[in-house]
């Protein structure tokens, strides 16, 4: 079996230096990395990293705890874009991911725990925010080192990264309505997550500074699934009064929006316009291809993962709650003669 002095007698370094390519360690030269790395590679050494835990009592692991069934979460494009900021960042540093999913918020609460007091992973990103969330109020309680993507009305000093979502809703809200639209609907998510009440609150600030009415049948809860899109469709088209407009919490709640609005013989965006949230790649293919809140979905998971990485290894961190830009990407579902409809 070819051992770390085996490496390095090859490389002509000392065995601490392989250790500490091992372990990525930032001081060691680009050069001397790349010349033992290689040595490895040729040698057919794999690091017990059993052992190194044992000794350095890390795992080089990192936790994304899945916010929802992961048969339901991977039907979103923009899960998967996410988990692909985080993934190549973390494996950049040397990290390893664990994905932990359950069915309900007690078994949410025990994964932590296990993943937390068993020491089985040096970090965790939460992927949403909940009101009075427990997973936060857990992994607060133990000061495990843990980022969100979102934000946290209750646990402020949590490391988080995210976007402006009442702004990002607001400049959607303000779009359509600059298009003339003065009877304008909102499709949202479930009403216990933070984005979505962020959202329905720029879109709301958005109404009330041009002086439009709220209508309560106009906005239509659901959760982050095609199916809600389509069933908010089958509701609202079907009110006396129907909007003109649409503000949609997600693209993919956007694509069932379009499909319910195709089946009972709408057309985007003659008889009404769309704009939704997340720009994923798809929103550019759609019939008509979606107006989006482009809201760098990539960066946020990159960045939340670099973050708690920082975190872990005990570097400084200058702000505590990162706020990624967001772009309004205009296609044509809202474009409209600059006309108001009566």
């Amino acid at each position: 079996m070819v051992t770390i002095k085996d490496i390095a007698k090859a490389a002509g370094v000392s065995p601490s230096t392989v250790s500490r390519v091992v372990s990525n360690h930032p001081r060691i030269s680009k050069a001397t990395t790349q010349k033992v790395k290689k040595i490895m590679e040729e040698m057919g050494y794999h690091p017990n990293i059993m052992a190194k835990s044992l000794v350095s009592k890390t795992t080089k692991t990192l936790a994304i705890m899945l916010p929802r069934p992961a048969e339901e979460l991977f039907q979103d494009f923009f899960f998967g874009e996410l988990l692909r900021g985080i993934l190549t960042q973390s494996t950049r540093a040397g990290y390893d991911m664990l994905l932990a999913a359950a069915t309900s918020p007690q078994d949410e609460s025990e994964t932590i725990s296990r993943l937390v007091l068993g020491r089985r992973v040096d970090g965790v990103i939460l992927l949403s925010a909940r009101k009075n969330d427990p997973l936060i109020e857990l992994l607060s309680q133990h000061s495990f080192p843990t980022v969100l993507i979102g934000r946290s009305d209750d646990h402020t000093n949590i490391l988080s990264v995210d976007n402006n979502n009442e702004q990002a809703a607001f400049d959607a809200t303000q779009h359509l309505i600059i298009q003339g639209h003065e009877r304008i609907g909102f499709v949202s998510g479930p009403p216990d997550l933070t984005v979505s009440h962020d959202r329905m609150e720029g879109y709301r600030r958005a109404m009330k500074t041009a002086g439009l009415p709220i209508r309560a049948e106009w906005i239509v809860e659901g959760e982050f699934l095609q199916q809600s899109g389509y069933r908010a469709m089958s509701f609202m088209m079907g009110l006396p009064e129907r909007p003109s407009g649409l503000v949609v919490i997600d693209d993919v709640v956007g694509f069932g929006v379009l499909r319910g609005l195709n089946e009972l013989g709408y057309s985007v965006p003659n008889d009404i316009s769309l704009v939704s949230f997340n720009n994923i790649a798809l929103s550019e293919l759609a019939t008509p291809p979606i107006s989006s809140v482009d809201i760098g979905t990539y960066q946020l998971g990159y960045t939340a993962s670099q973050m708690l990485i920082r975190h872990i290894n005990e570097e400084e961190i200058y702000q505590s709650r990162m706020i990624i830009p967001h772009r309004l990407i205009v296609r044509e579902s809202s474009i409209q003669a600059m006309t108001k409809r009566s």
